[in-house]
């Protein structure tokens, strides 16, 4: 791989970035100042260090984002934060993209990455990767709503959801409002609202809590991400051999 490209991928900015690091002589190869990007290295064998700190190589980034309200999932946007804003430079490899989207307003379990390959296993339909979602709702869900979930329930644009797991956590009578999980193993379309307004409900308020085997860490504070653990890593990993 050519030096430039190398350091580029692992967050040092664009090429032309990369050059300036080049000219400033703050790149060394093997504890040899480097002055050419096109200068070809082995990036898995070569020890590539920048103002004297080590490049550890890294084909894949996964970063667990727990999302705020007002930005957007979204790689670019020309009018609002993106989720990929909130990536620091340092961390925003190329190619970084949200797996799935959350509504600008939804919070909670984002996953940010450059494999496409495990985005396409998370999302294809055929796979059925499950996702908690907690939300508040305007309006008393029911037993009557528990069923019909269950059952898998006809939304908006006469689309047929399949069955899912709906828990009520809380009701106040006199707020007119509940809390709940839901779990669903699709993803369309503002599906979890569109789903509770079939019953006579609105969202309030939605997070998302887990994603597969991947769950949102309750320490980690809203606009905030961290890198996978290795133990995250290989059970999100499992959804592409099942």
């Amino acid at each position: 791989m050519r030096l430039d490209k190398f350091l580029s991928h692992t967050g040092f900015g664009s090429r032309k970035e990369v050059k300036e690091l080049l000219k400033k002589k703050q790149v060394t190869v093997n504890g040899v100042l480097a002055k050419d990007g096109k200068f070809n290295i082995n990036e898995f064998e070569d020890e590539v260090a920048v103002s004297d700190e080590v490049v550890i190589y890294k084909k894949f980034a996964y970063y667990m984002l727990n999302k705020p309200k007002g930005v957007v999932s979204a790689t670019e946007d020309n009018l609002h934060r993106t989720v990929l804003d909130l990536i620091s430079a340092q961390d925003r490899l190329p190619g970084l993209f949200p797996v799935g989207r959350l509504d600008k307003n939804t919070t909670g379990l984002l996953l940010i990455t450059n494999d496409g390959d495990l985005s396409h296993q998370l999302l294809s339909p055929k796979k059925k990767v499950p996702k908690l979602y907690e939300a508040k709702i305007a309006g008393i869900m029911t037993e009557e709503d528990i069923l019909s979930f269950s059952k898998g329930i006809t939304i908006s644009g006469n689309e047929e959801c399949l069955p899912a797991n709906l828990v009520i956590l809380s009701t106040d009578e006199l707020a007119n409002s509940s809390k709940i999980q839901l779990e669903i193993v699709e993803g369309k379309f503002h599906q979890v609202k569109r789903m509770v307004e079939a019953v006579g409900k609105k969202v309030v308020e939605l997070n998302r809590l887990s994603m597969g085997g991947l769950i949102l860490d309750d320490s980690l504070k809203k606009g905030n991400y961290r890198e996978l653990s290795k133990e995250e890593l290989e059970e999100l990993l499992k959804v592409k051999t099942k």
